[in-house]
């Protein structure tokens, strides 16, 4: 018995098109990256063994995450390597690796952070999940002030800068976890009491970098 695919709600068809859509993607991002660093005379020739490859990687997430569910969290972990390998290569390509370095804790923070969407209904795993979500974002933060740091664009002197976003770190572990008393769950105070510990050291040992304490 034959099957129109247009009657199965035309999932060939997307599939297809999802597909041509990531190699695409993929195909325009070569060509812009390969375009820009010919015409500031900076092309390395070699970085296209991990610029394509990257861009390959990336489009063949395209299809897995349009389809959503588990499927579609399998697709934006290729998605994410693929684009982090992408970057690599585009940073080798134009010769900036000394001074884009950062994009190396700022693109894998954020993919981290995205899988935020994936959360859990139960409230424990899912106050889990949300703090170290929100911790990516603050080492998201981390990695930009890096770059700003490293293209002469901020300058902090001497000042333990980095205890502020320690100090951010304590607060997000502690506001997730006194957010789960008023969900009435078990392991309740349990949770709580551990989320409590490691709060107030990030958050101390931040105060002590950024003040330069002694001690």
């Amino acid at each position: 018995m034959s099957v129109d695919v247009e009657t199965v709600g035309g999932r060939r068809p997307q599939a297809a098109g999802s597909w041509l859509a990531g190699l695409a993607g993929a195909g325009l991002g070569v060509v812009a990256v390969t375009t820009t660093a010919q015409s500031i005379d900076r092309f390395h020739w070699w970085a296209g063994f991990v610029l394509v490859p990257g861009a390959l990687i990336a489009a063949s997430g395209v299809p897995l995450l349009v389809r959503g569910g588990g499927r579609g969290f399998v697709g934006y972990l290729l998605a994410c390597v693929g684009g982090l390998v992408f970057t690599v290569g585009a940073l080798l390509m134009l010769g900036v690796m000394g001074r884009g370095w950062p994009f190396m804790i700022t693109l894998p923070a954020l993919a981290v952070a995205g899988t935020y969407l994936w959360r859990s209904p139960d409230p424990l795993p899912r106050a889990f999940h949300r703090t170290v979500a929100l911790l990516a974002l603050d080492a998201a933060a981390l990695g930009v002030t890096f770059l700003l740091l490293v293209n002469d664009v901020l300058d902090f002197g001497s000042i333990g800068w980095w205890g502020g976003f320690m100090m951010v770190a304590g607060v997000i572990i502690l506001a997730n976890g006194m957010e789960l008393l008023r969900h009435r769950i078990a392991y309740r105070a349990q949770a709580v009491t551990l989320a409590v510990g490691p709060a107030v050291v990030a958050f101390l040992l931040g105060l002590r970098f950024l003040r330069d304490w002694p001690f």
